[in-house]
Parts: structure tokens; sequence; C-alpha cells
């Protein structure tokens, strides 16, 4: 143990002795290790830790199943469950929801919130800073006007008041008490800030309209095979009782941990892993070649200890821990830039993008990790130069001074590592320009729809303010003419659903005239309803037929517009989509249900717009006029002259006229609404552009410093050369031949492995098949300049070398 502390003394001394070659090696180090400390501290807490519940693997999701997909649940559905289940501890459900939350002194502010079964928190096992959980006679009509807030929200709002349980918060036009204030954590990370009791109106007891999230606690020692077996055998027990509505429904039930997790986001998490892990290891032959070129400066030193009777073993164990001692300061600041860099990452990463459970941060297991990653560092970079002092020959050493030690083997060793540090870094490299082409492809999609100018918002319009379907008609023609009068506004629309957000409404439907299977297999479509100028606004080309007008009211033909995918996807090749109708279900406003069937007559097809986000050309589509099926609760665009940022203040001023306690919701340019929808994509390729041009870095230094340290070790020869006639290009060529031959043995090496990386990242990337020439090529030419680059500085030093100076030192 005492050689080693002097061991550890000595390496301390040799680095503080040597700052430029200690600074070279930590940035290296510190590039490395703290890219994986930042990246690994998102994929353990997103992917890897347990939930912050009590018993985290019995919490579970509970979907209805229909054609092997999984879908919201039904509110029959949802209490036969609850009641005829005998693998659960409870089963409790919620939806997603806003209240307008009244300013005193101010316009009124809508805010994300859940509605949820009373019981919720005792179920997941979340606590109270103050309060407590709804009671189960707060899930009833009538009794359900308390709301708990989040920890952070009580802080933010109501600065931190403790005295707010018992107090009234004015939602929605209505009174509700406070009950509880959760406890700081999981809840904060949620977009929802206020949660009210799910109770149900007797007309929204029905088996028909799905629109429940559902979540469950199983029993102690039931597995998730034999939950799956018993919500089979109640769900089949239900459809038998309800044919009508649930003949070929059925139930899934998985783990709740990253069920809600984007799969796309999980694998660029771990592509993302093994882009920092490239980087780690490209820094660590970065360091390895740094330490051999010291290495060979201190054969003498090696030789001299031998002779005084030191083991090859004993100098063995000195380089390592000279590595290790290298490694270690790295990791400790590699820690530090970690912090920094999670700070970043944090802010880069889309809203919603990770669970709410993922509590981000540098714990106890991303500090093991790290150590892990600092010991293999310091290994890694360390025995190469360590293993060069078991072939220093010692009679050779002493007697030429050091030269011996500079031959062919340790020259083969330092260009093997940078041929390997090259093909390295080729691989990262091209897996980033693949990402970067695929992100470029996205922002060139043609979306089907005009989206500039475009202002769009929801009017959250609670239902209580409606009694009959016709009152929601008139209150969105108000609007839409009262907001298409003012300035700079050339054309309005409202609409359940819009391109890029979707329909909200997924419906199943029939033909008229072709064979009428078993409904549980009928096929659906997205069900938008909108009025006659949606498609102006949005600039939708229709293709055939004709838009909705001013006629197609609630007394007139029932009229549809689908899009391109429906008709292809649905409709005989050859026959007229003008001439078909297609029977739906009406939906019931104000009473969550479905209604007798319709058949809805085709007037017009209109071309596919991305009504699903960027990827793909969206689904097939079945839009009605909105004063033919009305909702209370909207979606509306403006087309402007100008600015479309610029007339929010307007459109909010009549609106408010309208309806004084009614807030603007989601206020978004329609340039934004796309931002954020490529906000995955952008994150995936900022960071993998972060990491490939440290790898470029790195790669340029470490062939920058094994040229130089080979001009140095070469200056004898260059200057018997200059001084036999070889002039300055002669010179100039010999290095630049050998720098650029690592240089490109490394990058045929990459090629291969960019074919590998390719295959694996195939999921994430957007029309991009195989290995991308186009990406592939470019990184190569960016590389091939970045060395050019780095061999061409030493190269040039070597011109520079006095032959008489050169010949009179050796």
């Amino acid at each position: 143990m005492s050689n080693f502390w002097r061991y550890v003394r000595f390496g301390i001394r040799l680095l503080t002795n040597d700052p430029g070659f200690t600074s070279v090696a930590l940035l290296a180090l510190v590039l490395g290790i703290g890219a994986n400390t930042a990246i690994f501290s998102v994929v353990y807490g997103a992917l890897l830790a347990p939930m912050p519940y009590p018993h985290p693997d019995q919490l579970v999701m509970v979907w209805s199943t229909i054609n092997g997909n999984n879908n919201s649940v039904s509110p029959g559905d949802y209490l036969d469950w609850k009641h005829n289940n005998s693998v659960f501890q409870d089963v409790v459900a919620w939806n997603g929801s806003g209240f307008s939350l009244a300013n005193p002194g101010g316009p009124a502010e809508q805010i994300p919130a859940r509605v949820i079964s009373p019981g919720t928190y005792r179920m997941i096992g979340t606590g109270f800073t103050l309060g407590r959980d709804f009671l189960p006679e707060e899930g009833q009509v009538g009794k359900d006007h308390e709301v708990i807030i989040t920890n952070q929200f009580w802080k933010e709002r109501f600065g931190g008041d403790p005295e707010i349980i018992g107090k009234p918060l004015r939602m929605n036009g209505e009174l509700y008490t406070v009950v509880g204030v959760l406890e700081p954590g999981q809840s904060d990370r949620l977009e929802s800030k206020l949660f009210v009791p799910l109770s149900f109106k007797p007309d929204q007891m029905s088996h028909d309209v799905h629109w429940l999230l559902t979540m469950a606690r199983m029993k102690p020692g039931v597995t998730l095979q034999q939950a799956n077996a018993d919500m089979a055998s109640v769900t089949r027990h239900i459809a038998e009782t309800y044919p009508a509505s649930n003949k070929g429904w059925g139930a899934s039930v998985e783990p709740l941990k990253n069920d809600f997790m984007d799969r796309g986001t999980i694998h660029n998490l771990w592509m993302m892993m093994g882009a920092v892990a490239f980087v780690l290891l490209i820094a660590c032959v970065n360091v390895a070649n740094l330490l051999l070129a010291r290495g060979t400066a201190r054969q003498k030193e090696v030789a001299v200890r031998s002779s005084l009777g030191a083991t090859r073993g004993q100098l063995f164990t000195q380089f390592l821990v000279e590595s290790l001692t290298l490694a270690l300061t790295g990791g400790v600041l590699g820690i530090a830039f970690s912090w920094v860099l999670l700070k970043v990452i944090l802010l880069l990463v889309p809203p919603n993008a990770l669970p709410s459970e993922a509590d981000v941060s540098l714990n106890i297991p991303v500090l093991l990790f790290t150590f892990a990653c600092t010991l293999l560092a310091g290994i890694l970079c360390g025995c190469a130069p360590a293993l060069q002092t078991w072939k220093t020959n010692l009679i050779d050493t002493l007697k030429e001074g050091g030269r011996s030690g500079s031959g062919v083997g340790r020259h083969g060793l330092r260009r093997t590592l940078v041929v390997v540090e090259f093909a390295l870094a080729l691989t990262l490299l091209a897996g980033a320009g693949l990402v970067i082409h695929s992100f470029y492809k996205l922002t060139k999609v043609n979306l089907g729809f005009r989206q500039d100018h475009l202002l769009t918002f929801n009017l959250p319009v609670p239902d209580t303010r409606f009694s009959n379907p016709e009152q929601i008609s008139m209150f969105y023609r108000q609007a839409v003419e009262q907001i298409g009068a003012l300035p700079g506004i050339r054309s309005v629309s409202a609409s359940t659903g819009m391109p890029m957000q979707g329909t909200n409404f997924g419906m199943p439907f029939t033909i008229v005239g072709q064979p009428a299977g078993d409904r549980a297999s009928r096929p659906a479509a997205g069900f938008n309803m909108v009025t006659p100028d949606f498609y102006r606004t949005f600039g939708v080309e229709i293709s055939r037929g004709r838009s909705f007008t001013e006629q197609d009211t609630a007394g007139s033909v029932p009229v549809a517009i689908v899009n391109n995918n429906f008709v292809k996807k649905y409709l005989p090749a050859g026959v007229d989509p003008l001439t078909q109708r297609v029977v739906i279900e009406e939906i019931v406003p104000l009473k969550q249900k479905l209604g007798k069937e319709v058949a809805w007559q085709i007037v017009g097809v209109y071309e596919n717009v991305h009504n699903g986000g960027v990827r793909g050309d969206g689904f097939p589509e079945v839009d009605v006029p909105f004063a033919q099926s009305p909702w209370p609760q909207a979606a509306m665009a403006v087309r402007t002259s100008g600015d479309p940022a610029s007339v929010t203040k307007s459109i909010a001023a009549v609106v408010s006229s309208m309806e004084p306690d009614l807030p603007l919701d989601q206020v978004k340019t329609m340039d934004k609404l796309v931002g954020e929808r490529l906000a995955s994509d952008r994150f995936a390729t900022i960071l993998f552009s972060i990491f490939a041009g440290v790898a470029l870095l790195l790669a340029a230094i470490g062939i920058y410093g094994v040229m130089s340290f080979a001009v140095a070790q070469r200056t004898h020869e260059i200057g018997l050369r200059m001084a036999l006639g070889a002039g300055t290009r002669q010179v100039l060529r010999l290095v630049l031949q050998e720098g650029m031959l690592l240089a490109l043995l490394g990058l045929a090496l990459g090629l291969v492995g960019s074919y590998f990386v390719a295959r694996a990242m195939q999921s994430v990337l957007f029309e991009i098949k195989g290995s991308d020439p186009v990406a592939v090529g470019s990184v190569s030419v960016v590389l091939l300049i970045a060395a050019l680059l780095a061999c061409y500085l030493p190269a040039r030093r070597a011109t520079q070398v006095d032959p008489m100076v050169a010949l009179r030192d050796e």
C-alpha cells in the first residue's frame, strides 16, 4: 500500500510538472466522462430507476382493446372492471381536462387539470404536504366541487399559503374548495396543476364512448399473466351482457413504468448512450496516445529504474496508477461538467417527453456509473503505455539515450490507435449525419396545408354553458363572425380537430351498399366537425366535389368530406366517392354518448394533410359540418394578413365580450405547432451533432499529436534529407502522406461501422433507407478535411527545420 501511495504522489508530481500534457489529457477525459454521466442521468431517471411509489411493480395500466389496439375506457366498462375483477386492490380512472381559474382583478386563466377517481393518491402512494385525498362520497355529482393542487402551483400561485386548505377557488365560474396540497416531486412534473373528483352523470353511464384512462394496483403475488387472464374473463362477461357496445372489446394489463413514453424517445435515449460511449472510447484512445508519446520521453527513466532493481511488474503498476490518477482527476472534473451539461439537456428535452416519475439528477447510482467509467478510462488509457515498459531494451536505451525505444513497435501502436480513433469518430459522425439529414427532410415535408400566417387557440367552454346543441352552434357561429370582422383577419374556422393535432374523435363506420360485417370489426376513421371556412383557412385543397357551405345546417341533408387516405383505403377502385354514404353513429353533445346512426353523404374529397404529425401522410378522416354535429369545446384557427401573434389581444377581447370568464387556451401559431411536433427530432439532432463535434475535435487532436510527435522524433532524418537537397514540398508531402494514410485507413474501417449504425438507427430516421450516401459521404469529407488540417500544422513545422541545427543537435 505504501508503494501505491508513492506511485500516486509521483504521478501527481509528473502531471503538475507538465501542464500542457495534463490540460489536453484532462480535456479529453472531462468531455468523455462528463457526456456519459449527463446522458446516463437521463437514461437512468427515465428508463431504469424504480418509480417513486410504494411497491411500484404492482401498479399497472388497464386499457380497453379492439382489433389488437389499445384504447381508452368507457365509464360503464371502468365501473364493471372495478367491481368484478379479482386481481386488483383498487382500480382508478382519470381524464385530462382544464379549468378557467379566476384571477382577482385580472382575466381568467386556463389551467391544465385532471378529473380523477377519489382515492387515487391513496392507491398510488402519493403523500400530501397539506390536507387529504378525495373522499369516496366526493365522487358523486353535486358533491364533487373539491380541488387538490400540486405543491409547485401552491407555491407559485398562492405563495405557499399554509391556510390554503378550506379556501374557495372560482373555477369555470363555480366555487371549488381546496382540500389538499400534494407533496413536492413527481406531481410537480405533470402538466396538470389542478385535480378534481371524477363523477358520472346518469347520461354518461354508457359502454359506448371511451374517454377514460385506467390504472390499477395488483394484489400482492399477482402476476401480469394472471391479471390479463382475469380481465379477459371480466371483459368476456361484459361483452355477453352488452353485445351491441362491447362485442370484440377486451382489456390489456401493462406495467405502468414507461407505458406512456414514446418508443422513439426510448430508442433515441439508448442511441445517445451509445454515442457518448463512443466519445469516451475516443477520449481514452486519445489519452493513451498522449501517454505513449510521453512514455517515449521517459524511456531512459524506465531503463535507469530497471537497472536499479525495479521489476517489470512494479514499472507496469506505476504507469497504470499514474493513468488512474489522471482519470480520477478527469472524473471529478467530469462530474462538474456533467452538471452543467445536464442543465442544458433538460432545457432541450421536449415538454412531457420524459415520464413524470423521472427524477433526472446526479444521484448515487449515476455517480457510481461515473466512477465505473473513470476506472475504465484509467485502465484503457494506461494499459498501452504500461505494457510498453515490458518491451523496453535496457542496454540499448542506456547506450543510445532513449532513441531505440522510439522504433517501429511503439510508432506502430500509436498509429494503430489513431486509425481506431478515426474509425470510431467516423462511426459517430455517420450517425449524426444520418440524424441531421433525416431532420432536414422532416423540415421540408409538404404538410398538405399552408402553415404561414395561422394562429390557433382553443375555447375551453364548460359544458354547463349550453343546454342544447343549437346553443353550441349559435355560440361558435357568432365567434367566427365577430373574430372574422377584426382588422387583419382573412378567414376563421372552428373545428374539433385540425392538421398536426389530430381529430380528437375516432369513429367506427360502415359504407352504404357494402356487405355489413360484425359491428366489432368495423373499420374506423378520424371524425372531425368543422365550420365552412375550415379548408380555406388552412389552405387545404379540395380535389373533388365541394366544400361545406352555410346551407349545410342541422336541418339539411347530412354531408361529409373525406380525405384521399379514406378513399384509397376504404372505397373500391373506380367507384366515385361522391356517390357513397358513410354510416356513423351520432355523437351526442353534453351527454358523452352515442346516438342514432346517421348516413353522411360524401360531397367532397380533399388532399391528404398531416393530421397526426409530420411523419407519414396521416390517417383516414371524415369531416362533417359543425352545425350538423356540434361540440362544446372547439379549436379555432385564423388566417391573418400580417403577423398572426399580433391579433391575439383583439381576439381575446371579442371572446371576453361574449363570455367574460372564458380565456383563450393554447394560443400558438401554426409555425410553433409544427416546431413542437419536430421537438423530439430536433432534440436528438442537436445532441448527436454536439457529441459528433466533440468526436471530430478529439480525432483531430489525436492525429495532430501523433504527427507532431513523429516530426519531433524525425528531426534528424528531416534535417538530413534537407541537407541532401530535399525541398519544402517533398518534406511537406512526406509528413502529409503518413498522416493522411492513417486517416484513410481509419475512414475505411469507420465506413464498416457506419453501416451497422445506419441499420440500428433505421426506426428513428425519416425517409432514409440503409446507409445514406449523402450523410456518410458528407461527414467523411469533413473528417478528412479535419485530418488534413491536423496533419498540415506539424508538416509545415517540419519544413522549417534548419538542417545544420538538426544535425548538430543529434
